[in-house]
């Protein structure tokens, strides 16, 4: 078996990095080489910001890219778009390719399709159209109105200027500087107070605790209350009561002994005229003792 030689080893081995290199390139453009695509043509008068392997989209859908962009020198004025799009997608007529460029100025090729009853034939050129950018759109929606703004901005900035020369604006602000000035006091003011609130706290606290401490003294008391013999008590002076009113009954009843002392006057004049002559005896006692006391001397 013969042995391979080192000038075809090397020459293999180009050939594989040339290959490897142009399939590299062609994938990193979005090109795949391995996909049958269908080409078609279209004309752009101004392509800025459109390079090779930009996208081709149908409703938002990528069907393709763009595969090579050349001027055309036959046709002055207008660039050549070459686009590589899926095999199986077919443009039916009126069909356009619409340039449209993102606020970042990347530009991209959007395909509205057309509803005509026939299809374009593969390299056939589709009719082709710019959309209007972003800076055309301001160009042409905003700048008529700004135009109409500015005048009424002018005559705003004069009101302005107006109100801010006027004196009494100033004046407002030196009322303005009072009245926060106020504020700082008040604010300083309620600090103070804040820091009262500690010595009020703990004065409060203590109170509570007195109040406690009373109301355990109120508790042990009606404990006190509850052990006394109040029921015994109440019933010894319920027959005390009725003790005192049976003897305020005899003394009203002019039938009993002590009703009769109380009630009968006969009884009164017999014992004032006894008191009286008892008195009267012992006064005469008084003058003759002799008559009534005899000493007999042997």
């Amino acid at each position: 078996m013969k042995k391979i030689s080192k000038e075809l080893i090397i020459g293999l081995s180009v050939i594989i990095a040339l290959l490897i290199l142009f399939f590299g390139i062609n994938y990193l453009k979005g090109i795949n080489l391995f996909k049958a695509s269908n080409y078609y043509y279209a004309s752009y008068t101004d392509v800025a910001g459109l390079a090779q392997s930009a996208p081709v989209t149908v409703n938002g859908f990528k069907v393709g890219l763009v595969r090579e962009v050349e001027y055309e020198y036959d046709n002055p004025g207008h660039v050549k778009v070459e686009l590589s799009l899926d095999r199986k997608l077919r443009l039916p007529q009126g069909t356009t390719a619409v340039l449209a460029t993102d606020m970042l100025g990347t530009s991209s090729i959007e395909l509205k399709m057309g509803d005509g009853s026939g299809f374009y034939e593969v390299g056939d050129k589709i009719p082709s159209a710019n959309a209007a950018g972003l800076m055309s759109s301001i160009s042409g929606e905003l700048m008529p109105g700004i135009t109409n703004l500015l005048p009424k901005v002018d005559s705003l900035l004069t009101a302005i200027t107006l109100v801010v020369s006027d004196p009494a604006l100033l004046q407002t602000v030196k009322r303005l500087d009072a009245i926060s000035a106020n504020l700082d006091r008040t604010t300083a003011l309620l600090s103070k107070s804040m820091a009262v609130m500690p010595t009020v706290t703990s004065e409060a606290s203590a109170t509570l605790t007195n109040v406690k401490e009373i109301s355990g003294n109120l508790a042990s008391f009606t404990g006190s209350l509850n052990e006394l013999p109040i029921d015994s008590t109440f019933n010894n002076i319920h027959a005390l009561t009725e003790e005192l009113n049976t003897l305020a009954r005899e003394l009203n009843s002019p039938n009993s002994t002590l009703g009769l002392l109380l009630h009968d006057p006969e009884l009164y004049r017999n014992l004032n005229a006894s008191v009286a002559s008892l008195d009267s005896l012992l006064i005469d006692v008084k003058r003759n003792p002799k008559r009534y006391i005899s000493i007999k001397l042997l």
